[in-house]
């Protein structure tokens, strides 16, 4: 079985930028490594991706920090991260779930059969909005989260996110480096 790695979001504001964490730096590292354990082809990235209109969407208007905007230096992924991904897997997405990832890996699974495994920023937001997409396009498969390689905008809000996850038959253990 095909075992996949979707890496959600590791960019540098959500890093060390405007939204980052000292959490979400913690687990730059342990992202990084278990990145190297997957190959290239298994491996995909998204990219949250905004516009300069970013405070007039829907979003802007709810969080008002102005993030990941296309082209900027905080919309970039980290670049070790980056480095370890083939630039035609990386996804933007405009949302905090994609869509076009969902699609993506559900037609990858009709040729061979996956697990899928995430990892990223933010835990509470855009890994459980891909987690849960990836899961109702394919309810059989195995969706897993390895919380070790996660951060959540609040230490509470990433054991709520899991424990949501967990509610709908994704795994979310944490896994040893």
């Amino acid at each position: 079985m095909r075992k996949i790695l979707v890496v959600v979001d590791m960019q540098k504001d959500f890093i060390d930028g405007s939204l980052g964490t000292k959490e979400a730096q913690a687990i730059v590292n342990p992202v990084i490594e278990k990145m190297k354990s997957y190959g290239k082809p298994d491996i995909y990235l998204t990219r949250d991706t905004h516009g300069d209109n970013y405070l007039d969407t829907a979003e802007g208007k709810k969080l008002p920090v102005v993030h990941c905007v296309e082209g900027t230096k905080g919309w970039m992924l980290h670049p070790e991260i980056e480095a370890l991904a083939d630039p035609s897997h990386i996804i933007d997405k405009p949302a905090f779930g994609s869509l076009e990832l969902m699609e993506l890996l559900r037609q990858e699974n009709q040729k061979e059969p996956m697990e899928i495994e995430l990892v990223g920023l933010c835990t509470d937001i855009c890994v459980v909005s891909n987690a849960l997409l990836l899961k109702a396009a394919m309810p059989e498969n195995t969706i897993r989260v390895d919380s070790s390689c996660c951060a959540g905008v609040t230490a509470a809000s990433h054991q709520a996110a899991l424990l949501t996850m967990s509610m709908c038959q994704i795994e979310t253990e944490m896994v040893e480096h």
